[in-house]
């Protein structure tokens, strides 16, 4: 056998997003690895495996979301569980990457904890990371280790595509997602309009200015993240003040803390449209939200990882 080539693959989930494991060890014809999660009385995590992954290629998956240290450490201990097993790779597959948005230092004596988890992860034993719409792009050089960097973007394109939506313009909430925008504009053929807002605080944004025509279009909001949904309902009633038509909005990742719900829910957008790298709650469940599986995306190039194919093709977004 050559370096590199395993015999088989075994597929392991933590606690933090069991649906998606699921759905994704279906896809790639394997039920989830026999483990256990659990917690000591003082609130250690305890892991045990069930069956042997001795050679094998491993793969982890665990979103870093809330709880974020918990989940986090559930990843960490995992990972050393496989490696003092055996295994032959250890991948850790992380839908949402906690702590991203620490990326760099934005004043004196900040940390910079999206490198802190980065290290944290390598030091555990993993051989290589897949994760989706990381908040900035260069994180995947805060790790010493492959990291496949999956795209949602293709995944949101096709949906708005088979609503056929017409007089459209896809908007940034903020100059920082222009790219983002741009990315889904092109194809759809559509042009965009930006928000320029300032944020006074953090998770407190005040809507300035519309950069763009909207009025009588169908926007749509684009974002990698909706956390406490300040700024993307702001920038949703400002367009809809300004003359838009209908309202949609959209992001990879719905973290959806603090009174998120509540503000999609009283805001002028007609559909928020997330991926499923983050768990809803039955109690985050609202009409206005329509949730989109990731899984079919991670189980294909999981199983490219395995095969040694390309992953960097079904990541493309396709003009």
């Amino acid at each position: 056998m050559r370096e590199g080539t395993y015999c088989d693959f075994k597929v392991f989930a933590g606690n933090s997003n069991t649906k998606l494991a699921e759905d994704i060890a279906n896809y790639m014809g394997k039920p989830l690895g026999k483990s256990t999660v659990t917690k000591f009385s003082d609130g250690e995590i305890s892991v045990s495996l069930w069956e042997t992954v001795r050679g094998m290629d491993t793969y982890i998956i665990q979103s870093t979301c809330c709880p974020v240290n918990d989940n986090l450490m559930e990843l960490l201990i995992m990972i050393d569980a496989v490696r003092r097993a055996s295994a032959g790779r250890i991948n850790a597959v992380i839908p949402y990457y906690g702590y991203a948005r620490q990326d760099r230092k934005a004043k004196a004596r900040d940390p910079i904890t999206a490198k802190l988890v980065a290290n944290l992860i390598v030091e555990a034993g993993a051989d290589r990371v897949v994760t989706m719409d990381l908040h900035a792009s260069q994180i995947q050089g805060y790790f010493d280790i492959p990291v496949d960097h999956l795209l949602g973007l293709p995944i949101l394109i096709k949906y708005f595509k088979e609503k056929n939506l017409n007089d459209l313009v896809v908007v940034s909430p903020d100059h920082g997602s222009v790219t983002r925008a741009r990315n889904m504009a092109t194809p759809l053929d559509v042009p965009i309009a930006i928000v320029d807002k300032r944020r006074p605080k953090a998770n407190v944004s005040e809507v300035m200015n519309i950069i763009g025509e909207i009025e009588g279009k169908n926007c749509i909001l684009m974002d990698d993240m909706i956390d406490t949904a300040g700024t993307i309902t702001n920038a949703a009633n400002a367009l809809s003040e300004l003359g838009a038509k209908d309202v949609y909005a959209c992001a990879t990742h719905g973290v959806l803390s603090g009174p998120a719900i509540e503000r999609i829910r009283d805001s002028a957008i007609k559909e928020m449209i997330l991926l499923d790298t983050v768990p809803l709650p039955g109690d985050k469940r609202i009409k206005k939200i329509k949730t989109l599986s990731v899984a079919p995306l991670f189980a294909e190039a999981m199983a490219n990882i395995h095969t040694n194919a390309s992953v960097s093709k079904i990541f493309q977004v396709v003009h």
